[in-house]
């Protein structure tokens, strides 16, 4: 099952960097989108006011 989960959450983080990418975003303090955790991914992500696009996505 921990399988899943981790296949989930690359998933979803991958998700997440295509779209902030394809918005302009590269790096956030200096980071890298790459070495960000889901949940930083998550926050910048709503940050940029793209929360909406990403709800109509059903795996999330």
């Amino acid at each position: 099952m921990s399988g899943l989960l981790q296949e989930a959450v690359h998933d979803k983080r991958q998700i997440l960097i295509d779209h902030l990418i394809q918005s302009g975003v590269y790096k956030i303090k200096n980071k890298h989108l790459y070495e960000m955790t889901l949940s930083e991914l998550e926050k910048e992500y709503v940050n940029i006011g793209m929360e909406n696009e990403l709800s109509q996505h059903t795996y999330m």
